[in-house]
């Protein structure tokens, strides 16, 4: 359903990860090069697969059980990619790699953002839909 909330949040994670890590970069290497996310394979295809879960939530509107589900495994790979993007800005030492970080290295924190007011809206409606069948 487009007009509930969560598909909004869900629309704009699938915009976050599907669009912007090809358009902003994730960091400068050392020879002033830009990386993005097609320049990095597991990086893209871990992009792709948060893009991927966030159209299938918003496909899944009927079970709000298995949307919550999807979303919780997406925040699990935006994670997951927070911690890559932290481990590979942090870890090396000096001017080894990593010489400055891009803006795209933020995309999983908002996507987490997004993912995290989703799924209060999706608990939100189960709620409401539990007290109605109460009243029943």
């Amino acid at each position: 359903m487009i007009q509930r909330i969560q598909t909004f949040f869900l629309l704009i994670v699938a915009f976050l990860a599907g669009v912007l890590p090809f358009f902003l970069n994730l960091w400068v290497t050392v020879d002033g090069a830009e990386v993005y996310a097609q320049n990095e394979v597991w990086v893209s295809i871990a992009f792709y697969v948060a893009a991927i879960l966030a159209v299938v939530s918003i496909l899944l509107y009927k079970n709000r059980q298995n949307q919550f589900v999807v979303n919780r495994l997406n925040m699990i790979l935006n994670l997951f990619l927070l911690g890559f993007f932290v481990y590979r800005s942090l870890s090396l030492s000096g001017e080894a790699v990593v010489s400055e970080k891009g803006i795209g290295m933020l995309i999983p924190v908002f996507s987490i953002v997004f993912l995290v007011l989703a799924n209060r809206a999706i608990k939100k409606d189960e709620d409401l839909v539990k007290s109605v069948d109460r009243l029943r």
